[in-house]
């Protein structure tokens, strides 16, 4: 199970970015986290950079993946689902539920989703 932000676990280099100018301010190697945008999801496939999502919809999620995403973020609700449909679709993405603290790690777990991240994280 992935665990961003977790104290407990070391996790790769994350950089919020909301355009093309801060991916290239951005800390080099890290995972660029933003909202769906068709935009920067092109540039980042084009530029083989790695993109974790913030999706509300499983169509945005199916393009994500499709575009390359490493991760593909949303909320609990929407992340059980979208689960479903990368297993039977066999996403290369991972899918990751947004939480606010670690008691809901379990029921993450017992849904079978790939893993979570912390919401401090994406603010």
């Amino acid at each position: 199970m992935i665990l961003l932000g977790d104290n407990l676990i070391p996790f790769e280099d994350l950089s919020l970015v909301d355009s093309i100018w801060d991916i290239e301010h951005s800390l080099p190697n890290s995972t660029l986290i933003y909202n769906y945008d068709e935009n920067l999801l092109t540039y980042c496939n084009k530029n083989q950079l790695n993109s974790a999502i913030i999706v509300t919809s499983i169509k945005e999620a199916i393009y994500a993946n499709a575009l390359g995403a490493k991760y593909i973020i949303s909320d609990k609700k929407l992340a059980k689902n979208i689960q479903k449909i990368a297993e039977n679709y066999m996403f290369d993405s991972k899918i990751l539920a947004i939480i606010e603290q670690d008691k809901e790690i379990e029921d993450i777990a017992q849904a079978e989703i790939d893993g979570v991240i912390y919401k401090d994280l994406l603010k």
